[in-house]
């Protein structure tokens, strides 16, 4: 276990970790209760959130002939007469889904706009249907249990703030979990619940304007429902990290919440691992001086009593939301003769950090790099920042006025549009990475301060995956710059300045129904991470412009979700707002199958096996769920 505080893993201009290169076992941490081959019992598949399936019936050779053989409709069904989750009622939300679905034995279950459902993985066919009343169900996906004694299996879904378990072979409310079926956990999470073992992992969304520490992680019991245990996510007195917090900052501190999609856990050590967002207010820190524990950071805690174990920062004093937005991917490597347990966490920030799971110690060197000091009263933006030795920023986190682009790099309406922001803006400000937004006084000239990554990443909530065959970790991200200064709050405001943004958030143009950033493509990448090395393997555009012409399409897209990885070395990623869904080659890059989506596919795909043999893969397009096949 590493001990408080983190400085000690990271000193001004000292690289913390030799990058001594290693080899991959081959394998990654494997849970004691592995999914069988064919299913997807998790939103990553597995508790180590590899994101990665066994599967090999589909192939570099054979996906070209991959084609959609199911869709199912995630739109609002009426509920049936009693049937509903909660007495109260609200009008069925639009569908705009970034689920990945489940799939047990043959069975698949996913929430829809206003439902539960179980399909026959096979065909699409309702199993049943419970309808969710009250409060839409998250429209990120579900937790599975597979039971435990005379307990059925059942499934956990998120319905704002309350966690509701359904028996997952018909649907019904499990009336002997915390009241009727449901536990009121405290604050809103919109995300998928964790289930490992006999526990239950949930996070926060925290709402605006609510004081009180509620982004808190919890767990619960998966029988009862009895709380088991809450994580402070602001170090209180008497914890480590306290003492980042300048004064009394820390009191009703919102924020630090843990927001993911899913969590990761390593079962073999019963570890669970915690990435925390940024402290709240976000873009002024003037009240609260410190590195400001453990916003922006991964923490380790005991998976049974939420006991502190280690944590890493990836930022100090978060200025720019660029928290760790996705749960890390796990696995082992070899290094000087022995394995090494590591994880792969990416950060809106544009860096990824492999650490070792077990202390927190970085595995390939960070340096603490001073950063440039922000000039707004009161604020004190913190002196160093830890950047990883290897690898490089797999995003772009700087800007020069050469990097704006030009008619030859899309055509002459972009750039001309481009420029026209610009210079709108009083011209843009950029100091490399973690530039602080600048500060405007009142009657001062318009300047803007331009922000690489943009608030959205970087990476962002699709996470990493891992495939354990080449040792490569796949990550996807986007370049899309944000726009902004600091100014002075009007009367009655909380603090004292506030951001503000010069009619445009972000450094991008409207182009006929899309946006296209402002800078030289690319705009979105999909990259492979030697993580034995932390060299980059490969990286190429992931996207396509479709208005210009054939020959500058290639310019990749902005993406939120990520990859999956299978075993006969392809990976399947959706994401881009081209609405396009991509079969790649794992070892080189390729583009090796596409199809055209009716919607965008914002969602992380997943592959299985259905009870007939054939191995399928899904992904969810805003309202529709498509899967696809080889032909018989």
């Amino acid at each position: 276990m590493r001990s408080f505080p983190s400085f000690r893993l990271v000193l001004v201009g000292v690289v913390l970790a030799t990058a001594a290169g290693g080899t991959l076992t081959g394998r990654a941490q494997q849970s004691r209760t592995t999914p069988a081959a064919g299913d997807w019992p998790m939103y990553r598949r597995d508790a180590a959130a590899t994101g990665h399936s066994p599967l090999a019936q589909i192939t570099p050779k054979n996906v070209a002939t991959l084609a959609a053989v199911w869709t199912f409709k995630i739109d609002a069904a009426p509920p049936a007469a009693g049937a509903s989750i909660s007495t109260a009622s609200s009008a069925p939300p639009a569908a705009n889904s970034q689920v990945t679905p489940i799939v047990v034995g043959g069975v698949m279950y996913l929430p829809a706009t206003n439902r539960v459902v179980a399909l026959e993985a096979h065909a699409g066919n309702e199993i049943w249907s419970a309808p969710v009343t009250g409060s839409a169900p998250s429209r990120r996906g579900l937790g599975y249990w597979p039971g435990d004694g005379g307990a059925p299996p059942r499934v956990f879904v998120m319905a704002a703030s309350r966690l509701v378990a359904l028996d997952a072979k018909t649907g019904a409310l499990v009336t002997s979990f915390g009241t009727n079926g449901e536990v009121e956990i405290g604050v809103p999470y919109n995300s998928v619940p964790g289930v490992f073992r006999n526990v239950v992992v949930v996070g926060a969304n925290t709402p605006p304007r609510t004081i009180g520490g509620i982004g808190n992680p919890r767990a619960f019991d998966a029988r009862s429902g009895a709380k088991l245990w809450e994580f402070s996510s602001v170090a209180q007195p008497g914890q480590p990290g306290h003492d980042t917090w300048a004064g009394e900052s820390w009191k009703g501190r919102l924020g630090a919440n843990a927001w993911p999609f899913y969590f990761s856990y390593d079962e073999a050590r019963g570890l669970l691992f915690l990435p925390l967002a940024s402290p709240i207010p976000g873009w002024y820190g003037g009240d609260r001086a410190g590195a400001n524990l453990y916003g922006n950071s991964v923490v380790a805690v005991d998976i049974q009593t939420g006991a502190y174990k280690w944590h890493f920062q990836t930022i100090h004093h978060d200025i720019w939301d660029h928290d760790p937005p996705a749960s890390p991917s796990l696995f082992d490597l070899r290094r000087n003769g022995r394995t090494i347990p590591a994880l792969g966490l990416t950060t809106k920030s544009g860096y990824l950090y492999v650490l070792n799971r077990e202390t927190g110690e970085p595995l390939h060197g960070v340096v603490e790099k001073p950063m440039p000091r922000s000039d707004v009263p009161g604020e004190a933006t913190f002196a160093t920042q830890p950047i990883p030795v290897r690898p490089p920023a797999l995003a772009r986190v700087s800007f020069a006025p050469e990097d704006l682009v030009s008619a030859s790099d899309t055509n002459a309406e972009h750039a001309r549009a481009c420029a026209a922001l610009v210079e709108k803006v009083g011209g843009v400000l950029n100091r490399g990475p973690f530039t602080p937004w600048g500060f405007k006084a009142e009657g001062a000239a318009t300047r803007s301060t331009l922000l690489f990554p943009g608030g959205v990443g970087g990476a962002n909530w699709g996470g990493t995956a891992y495939d354990p065959a080449t040792g490569y970790l796949i990550v996807s991200t986007q370049d899309v710059g944000a726009l902004g200064s600091i100014e002075k709050s009007k009367a009655g405001a909380p603090l004292p300045y506030d951001k503000t943004t010069p009619g445009r958030p972000s450094f991008d143009a409207r182009v006929g129904e899309q946006n296209w950033p402002c800078q030289k493509p690319p705009w979105g990448r999909l990259t492979a991470v030697n993580v034995a090395t932390g060299d980059i393997a490969w990286q190429v555009p992931l996207g396509v412009t479709d208005a210009l012409p054939t020959d500058k399409q290639r310019t990749g897209r902005p993406l939120l979700a990520g990859a999956i990885a299978t075993a006969s070395g392809l990976l399947f990623i959706a994401a881009t707002d081209d609405n396009r869904f991509r079969a790649v080659d794992t070892k080189t890059g390729k583009e090796l199958w596409v199809a055209k989506l009716q919607k965008r596919g914002n969602a992380n795909p997943m592959t299985y096996e259905a009870r007939n043999g054939k191995q399928y893969v899904a992904i969810v397009a805003s309202d529709t769920l498509v899967t696809y096949a080889l032909p018989k």
